[in-house]
């Protein structure tokens, strides 16, 4: 039996030409490392994020299209799909948006644990379900997750809830959009050289506690998780749809190893 090819034989497979994508939370960080990988790979960028000067000053360096807007806002997810829709169907999107706050559990304030639910869960859902008309088929969904969603670390319990349902929601939506030839996926970052991290990775004790877990022996720049994002924007990774990548320099396979 002859099935159709899924992907488009004029174009390369391992580049993003003519491709349009959205990157949220484009201007600093794994955000801002994605947007620029996008770009050298060819693909037409949009970026959101909620401060104008930053977001003027992310445009003017990448050459990436930006626009001032808060996901967590319904005005803010409506002028980003306004965007969308004025640019055409969009090829990648890639939900980058997230926040953290550490502190043990009893200690949170439950607007706290409000503000991080629906930064890093609300408005992605609430987001994804607002583009899906507005997405090509086929086309590439990237959210990015933590390995706080898949494994126990010592704190930020709403933080790793959130991450662990984007990890549930990437898995469900890759099997109920598979047939419009959407495929979604996530990665998993482990402690990565961010403005996110910088208050744990500033402390040397802590940060030589992560460095000892990590079987590379080092954190990660947001390139190296930009280029995983990447790679599952691809058509390279055509078949691959309802997975979490995990950029972690070998911390999730909890390994032993000693000299």
């Amino acid at each position: 039996m002859k099935t159709t090819d899924p992907v488009r034989p004029e174009t390369s497979p391992w580049r993003l030409d003519g491709r349009r994508a959205l990157v949220t939370g484009g201007t600093k960080g794994i955000g801002r490392a994605t947007v620029d990988e996008l770009r050298a790979l060819g693909a037409d960028v949009l970026f959101c994020a909620r401060d104008r000067a930053e977001v003027d000053a992310a445009a003017a360096a990448t050459g990436a299209r930006g626009i001032a807007a808060d996901v967590t806002t319904a005005a803010g997810r409506a002028a980003i799909e306004e965007a969308v829709r004025a640019a055409g169907p969009l090829d990648v999107l890639v939900n980058n948006v997230g926040m953290n706050v550490r502190r043990p559990f009893v200690d949170y304030a439950e607007e706290e644990i409000a503000r991080i639910v629906e930064t890093n869960l609300i408005a992605f859902l609430a987001l994804t379900r607002a583009l899906h008309p507005l997405l090509a088929r086929p086309a590439s969904i990237v959210n990015v997750a933590s390995v706080a969603g898949v494994t126990a670390l010592r704190t930020g319990v709403p933080y790793a809830v959130t991450k662990a349902a984007m990890i549930q929601a990437t898995r469900s939506l890759a099997l109920e959009w598979a047939r419009e030839g959407i495929r979604v996926n996530a990665v998993a970052p482990w402690y990565t050289e961010t403005p996110l991290a910088a208050p744990v990775l500033s402390r040397p004790e802590a940060r030589a506690t992560i460095v000892a877990r990590t079987p590379l022996g080092r954190v990660a720049q947001p390139v190296e998780v930009a280029r995983a994002i990447a790679f599952l924007a691809l058509e390279a990774s055509s078949y691959v749809t309802g997975q979490c990548l995990a950029v972690d320099g070998g911390f999730t396979i909890h390994g032993l190893s000693w000299d």
